[in-house]
């Protein structure tokens, strides 16, 4: 039997119109109508020999019946060529009502032995799975089956041939005949049945090793946007149970911030049919303090699923939390890139201005000098040219000194020389060799040593130059008759150096941007500068592991402290193949003006 019967599926599936072979149930429908067929049609043709064996040569009406019984086998041809399901079942339901209202009529109506059949039509019928196809059958049958009656009310006999054939066989012809087609729909049902069945649990065994197995958390959304489903994807991306999420769960896990985002989304997905968005989910149980994570949702809307739920959205989360650092520092890397690209263009501005007009000084009055006596210049105005010349270049080697003094720092160039000293004396030197500068603008330069440490573990060249600067800067920036006050004393731990002045001071609104290199106060009283100073400074104590403080009031005057430790260590050296380490260069004051 099983070589036959894996014959006989062959031979089945080989009928099976090439449209539906790749969809299961639906070829499950084609073949069990192509077997029904096919099996109530040969089964109908093996009675034809008994038939004729007890009645002899068919007349007229037996012709009509037996060419009827290949209608079916030429329906099941038909749809093997043409692939229309619905189609197939008409014709036959057709079929079958036809030949039994005609041979109803002419066969006693009501009490013919075609009657059996009548309840085959809509039988057939409901394999189709077509509500529209079972009503046009069923409407079939009820018109045959009031043909019959009319028949049957207005007293219609039966043709001669039939009065004289005998009714109690052919009743009994037919009704075997109605059982055997019956039992080939039956088993056609049975085999979409079964297949149906083995679909739905391949599909469902399918879905579980998918919902097991799968990172992206699967969600089931009601469409007010409760959670009705939740996989157990759940438990490794948010560290809860699905459970925990069903209702609201999951949007008390949703940062506060991206809410709107979520139920938006959501929204999306029920009225336009898909909708997506980024946003943030705590992790761990609710109520716990657990970080959050970044999750890309796309939401999508359906109309009811297989379990006859109604209409709702299904929601995928993936975590992208890696990818949001990565766009996170992408955009912190841009920002930095434009940040420099911005510096750039604020140096190259300063620089052409700084460099152009001492360089424009030194060009101009050398030409006149060294025109000599064509110039007419008088001695006393060549000595003034040669001043101002001497001045342009200190300001032009003071410039270069910062800007390489800076750049050594932020290279981590800079050679620092860590040893013990007492820095009493070292800040008395500095003091000294600021006093003609302070004396000659006018201003009194105080120093407060008292207080300070008698020995620290420092580099001598760096807190040389940052006590130059501070102390230059105060007296750049504080006009004649002020005071600038030098101070050193000892804190735990640290060395704290504080310069204050009673100058011009500085606003507010310029305080976050000092110590940047070539930023210049607005509220500068007129005076000239770079602004390099004050970024060697913060780069020297950042070097020594300190920091600055700044206190200004305008029109107040500033105080700069900068708090060093007393014990500093060597920063690590920063990679810079092929140059040199180059020590610090202490700022030296100005040299006083030549006189004329």
């Amino acid at each position: 039997m099983g070589p036959l019967i894996a014959a006989l599926d062959t031979f089945l599936d080989g009928l099976v119109h090439p449209s539906v072979r790749g969809h299961a149930l639906l070829a499950a429908r084609h073949r069990g109508f192509i077997a029904s067929r096919l099996a109530g049609g040969v089964c109908a043709l093996a009675a034809v020999p008994m038939f004729l064996g007890v009645n002899g040569a068919p007349g007229p009406v037996e012709l009509v019946a037996f060419a009827w019984l290949l209608a079916p086998i030429a329906i099941a041809l038909s749809l093997s060529r043409s692939g229309n399901l619905e189609r197939a079942h008409l014709l036959s339901a057709l079929t079958v009502a036809g030949l039994v209202a005609a041979i109803g009529w002419v066969s006693g109506g009501l009490d013919s032995f075609v009657l059996p059949w009548l309840l085959v039509v809509p039988l057939e019928a409901a394999l189709t799975g077509s509500r529209r196809v079972v009503a046009a059958a069923a409407l079939m049958a009820a018109a045959v089956g009031t043909v019959l009656f009319a028949a049957s009310t207005a007293g219609v006999p039966p043709l001669g041939e039939i009065a004289t054939l005998d009714m109690q066989a052919l009743r009994f012809l037919s009704f075997l005949a109605a059982v055997a087609y019956a039992a080939a729909l039956a088993a056609g049902a049975t085999h979409i049945a079964v297949t149906g069945e083995r679909l739905s649990r391949l599909h469902e065994a399918r879905y579980d090793l998918l919902a097991q197995n799968m990172s992206d958390l699967l969600t089931r959304h009601s469409p007010a946007g409760a959670v009705e489903f939740a996989s157990p994807a759940a438990q490794a991306l948010l560290g809860g149970a699905p459970e925990t999420l069903v209702g609201e769960g999951l949007f008390e896990r949703v940062h506060v911030a991206d809410r709107p985002a979520y139920r938006t989304a959501l929204s999306e997905a029920a009225c336009r049919g898909t909708g997506a968005a980024e946003f943030r989910v705590r992790r761990g149980p609710p109520g716990a303090a657990g970080g959050f994570i970044w999750v890309e949702m796309r939401a999508r809307l359906i109309d009811a699923d297989a379990g006859g739920a109604g209409p709702g959205v299904v929601a995928v989360m993936r975590d992208v939390s890696e990818r949001k650092r990565n766009e996170l520092a992408l955009a912190g890397a841009r920002e930095t890139a434009e940040r420099a690209d911005l510096a750039k263009t604020r140096f190259l501005a300063a620089m052409s201005h700084e460099l152009r007009t001492p360089l424009n000084a030194i060009i101009g009055f050398s030409e006149v000098l060294a025109s000599g006596e064509e110039s007419r210049v008088p001695a006393e105005r060549r000595a003034e040219y040669a001043r101002l010349i001497h001045d342009s270049g200190q300001h032009l080697l003071g410039v270069v000194n910062g800007i390489l003094d800076l750049s050594r720092i932020e290279s981590g160039l800079a050679d620092l020389q860590i040893e013990s000293f007492d820095p009493r004396p070292l800040a008395e030197g500095c003091r000294s060799m600021m006093a003609l500068k302070a004396e000659e603008k006018g201003l009194r330069l105080a120093a407060d040593l008292a207080a300070a440490p008698a020995a620290v573990r420092l580099d001598r060249r760096a807190l040389k130059q940052i006590l130059l600067n501070l102390i230059a800067n105060a007296i750049k920036f504080t006009p004649p008759g002020g005071e600038v006050a030098l101070k050193a004393e000892a804190a735990p731990g640290e060395l704290v150096l504080c310069v204050a002045d009673t100058g011009i001071g500085i606003a507010e609104a310029d305080m976050g941007r000092l110590g940047q290199p070539f930023f210049q106060a607005r509220a500068t009283g007129g005076q000239e500068g770079t602004g390099l100073g004050l970024s060697v400074v913060k780069g020297l104590a950042a070097l020594l592991g300190g920091r600055v403080e700044i206190e200004s009031r305008l029109g107040a005057g500033t105080t700069v402290r900068v708090r060093l430790p007393m014990e500093a260590t060597l920063p690590e050296p920063k990679p810079a193949p092929s140059l040199a380490r180059l020590p610090l260069r202490p700022a030296a004051p100005k040299s006083p003006r030549l006189s004329a």
